[in-house]
């Protein structure tokens, strides 16, 4: 008897072992991978949700060499499309695309483009089609390199904060831009996601980042019909950043989320930061008024400097 009460212990440690390894093994990004790539518009580019799981993995996984560098340009769109009324022609993704991943030699590839391209006006099937192959494009590149690719939907526009100062423009206006945007631009984001989620059997993880801002908004409209994370209807705020955090580390396998020092996340958000320029100038791009970073070996100088305070919060 006391062999089989031994017995269905150990075989109860093995269990839960067993499970502990099973839900590690599920995690992403794959314990082989060093540098992690994030390409995208100005949602990106604001880095804040880079950050937030630059800090939670971190924690997770206290001494392992994961660098995540965010390369998300202001502006971008994976169609090479522009309205007529924006100040400069929309950078293209493509146009840098082969350079970033010489370059950067990234393990894993984030990508998320939408936004922008729809380019602010009514759904268009030629515009459509462009976004699909703007993406098909982008998938092609990057599993040429043998890097895990990363697909996500666009975030919704939010027309709340617009409509209230009358500055959406109706179906049958001359021209939209991202300053005039057509009323129901969010209808054209859903459809782009839509797509963007059939996409999931030609990608290593993909994640929907619009559900879960959409049902986060709805909650808090509850209580508050006017609350909103995007001030401009297209740039999400730093709570809204944190739902698309929660949402990636989730589709990466990852628990619900845990409350994170602040101390740890302002170092993570400097590193971010400087390397993002540095990677931005190093690589090259063509949209005016992004300013200028460091020399790379200089920016990866003081990378590590902030990385060694950062290794200090984390032990």
């Amino acid at each position: 008897m006391f062999m089989v009460r031994a017995m269905s212990r150990v075989f109860v440690v093995w269990l839960m072992l067993s499970s502990v390894v099973s839900a590690e093994s599920k995690q992403f990004p794959p314990a082989e991978a060093h540098r992690v790539l994030f390409l995208g518009d100005s949602i990106t580019f604001a880095g804040h949700y880079v950050a937030l799981i630059d800090a939670r993995l971190r924690v997770e996984h206290p001494g392992r060499q994961l660098e995540l560098l965010n390369l998300g340009l202001p502006s971008e769109t994976c169609t090479g499309l522009s309205e007529p009324d924006h100040p400069f022609p929309r950078p293209d993704v493509h146009e840098r695309l082969a350079r970033a991943l010489a370059r950067v030699k990234p393990d894993v590839v984030v990508i998320c483009y939408g936004m922008n391209d729809g380019i602010y006006y009514p759904f268009d099937k030629q515009r459509f089609a462009a976004y699909q192959d703007g993406i098909g494009k982008l998938m092609s590149a990057v599993k040429a390199t043998g890097a895990k690719l990363v697909l996500m939907t666009p975030p919704p526009f939010d027309p709340l904060p617009l409509r209230k100062k009358k500055k959406l423009r109706p179906a049958g206006a001359e021209k939209y831009a991202w300053f005039a945007i057509y009323e129901n631009y969010d209808d054209v984001l859903d459809r782009y996601a839509q797509w963007i989620r059939q996409q999931a059997d030609r990608v290593d993880v993909l994640v929907d980042l619009r559900t879960p801002v959409l049902q986060y908004v709805a909650r808090r409209r509850r209580d508050d019909p006017e609350f909103s994370m995007s001030p401009d209807g297209v740039h999400l705020n730093r709570e809204g950043h944190r739902v698309l955090a929660d949402a990636i580390l989730k589709a990466w396998g990852y628990s619900k989320p845990r409350s994170q020092d602040q101390a740890l996340l302002e170092l993570v958000e400097q590193r971010e930061v400087l390397l993002r320029d540095a990677w931005l100038t190093h690589v090259g791009h063509k949209r005016p008024g992004v300013k200028a970073g460091l020399p790379l070996p200089q920016a990866q100088s003081q990378a590590a400097k902030l990385n060694s305070k950062i290794d200090a919060l984390v032990r």
